[in-house]
């Protein structure tokens, strides 16, 4: 194999491919092969450093920068002038092993641009996939691209190979898809997803019955969201993410701030990403998953967008100060979970603490509570330690950051 073009083919394909966040080195529970290499469970990942500090599991790479599409936001749009590349299944095999034996990776992120069609271009990722499992007895990571379009029966031999399966939805609403992407249709995008919902239902449904069943994306699928290159609001991006998790059982959606890399007149005039909003989202999709938040107490019609000055559970505390304080000793776990500075973690805790004893104010930090955040919203056998309950005033301490005296005064609300 030649080295040297394989590197330069490398290095056009691995920048290409650095705007795809779709993809964690989460391990998954697929059979390995006998005598085979590599190990997908979470914690036979390994890890690598980048020059920049970044920390590395997977070789993520795009198959091919050719694309057919020419959607507006993307580096490799069809109509852009830049270097194109395409590496054969059998190079990117040969990389992944070799990247594999010096210890570098213990994985393979791999999307692809798509070339001559959706099916062409998926056909190749299963040959790819097919030499790594079967010829090559590799039993690492594997997360590849779903091509928007693609075949279901296409999709489902893809899936009985990888661990992981991302479509990337990119664009939040079918008027953003027209205005940038107008190649590309809601229906291409959502039926792929749908395709491999379908395969992992039947896959665990075979599971309870039989012994031995190919397994079909053991690490569920994924999708991206840019934010910030259309003017689609907050809620519309959550709204369209709850619904992923609710309709096809999505793992994660991933959110990607809008990088003003290339230039068009739909495109918005931005000198930097929306880094801020993305971590917003990302907050507000923990809520989701983990704090037993629904996307319509998060964000309303009246406020559709983000407080980029504060976090998305604290502005709904302020928005409810009906509900608080709250005692935490009887509070129920449900409503814990909605105290700022109270997590998944430490509302455990405190449930199973205050069986054996009532819990002081001094216990809660032992417990994990970010007591800075949650004293405003919280009493301890009835005494109250935020000195005001008034919305505004607690805003103003939360952005504030101060610190209040060490030598509190507790304050009576009974």
């Amino acid at each position: 194999m030649d080295w040297e073009r394989i590197e330069e083919k490398l290095h056009i394909l691995s920048d290409a491919a650095k705007y795809d966040v779709s993809c964690s080195s989460s391990g998954s529970h697929r059979a390995n092969t006998a005598g085979g290499i590599g190990n997908a469970a979470a914690c036979g990942i390994c890890h690598t450093w980048s020059s920049d500090g970044r920390c590395v599991s997977l070789l993520k790479i795009l198959m091919t920068n050719h694309c057919i599409y020419n959607c507006a936001y993307c580096v490799n749009a069809a109509s852009r002038e830049a270097k194109r590349a395409i590496l054969t299944p059998e190079e990117i095999a040969d990389v992944t092993l070799a990247f594999y034996r010096r210890n570098y990776i213990e994985g393979l992120f791999l999307s692809s641009g798509v070339y001559r069609s959706p099916d062409y271009t998926t056909e190749l990722l299963i040959r790819t996939a097919r030499i790594l499992r079967e010829e090559k007895k590799f039993n690492g990571y594997i997360h590849m691209k779903g091509i928007p379009g693609t075949s279901a029966a296409l999709i489902r031999e893809l899936g009985h190979y990888v661990d992981r399966l991302s479509v990337n939805i990119e664009l939040p609403s079918s008027s953003s898809l027209k205005l940038l992407a107008p190649q590309k249709t809601k229906e291409n995008i959502l039926v792929p997803m749908g395709h491999i919902r379908e395969g992992i239902d039947q896959w665990r449904d075979e599971k309870k019955r039989y012994k031995k069943v190919p397994s079909f994306v053991p690490a569920g699928q994924t999708t991206q969201l840019i934010v910030g290159a259309t003017p689609d609001s907050d809620r519309t991006i959550l709204r369209l993410s709850q619904a992923l998790y609710d309709k096809v059982d999505m793992k994660r959606v991933y959110y990607s701030a809008y990088v003003p890399a290339v230039t068009g007149s739909n495109l918005p005039a931005i000198a930097e990403p929306p880094l801020l909003r993305e971590h917003r989202l990302y907050q507000a999709d923990w809520l989701m998953r983990f704090y037993q938040f629904n996307v319509e107490e998060i964000l309303t019609d009246e406020v559709p967008n983000f407080d980029l000055d504060l976090d998305p559970k604290s502005c709904w505390a302020l928005r409810h100060p009906e509900v608080f304080p709250l005692e935490v000793n009887r509070a129920s776990y449900h409503d814990l979970l909605r105290v700022p500075g109270i997590g998944v973690t430490s509302a455990r805790r405190i449930c199973a603490a205050r069986r054996q004893a009532f819990l002081s104010y001094d216990s809660l930090k032992r417990l994990g509570v970010v007591l800075k955040r949650a004293r405003y919203f919280i009493t301890c056998k009835g005494k109250y330690y935020g000195l005001s309950t008034d919305p505004a005033y607690v805003r103003r301490m939360l952005l504030s950051g101060q610190k209040q005296p060490s030598a509190y005064e507790p304050m009576s609300l009974f």
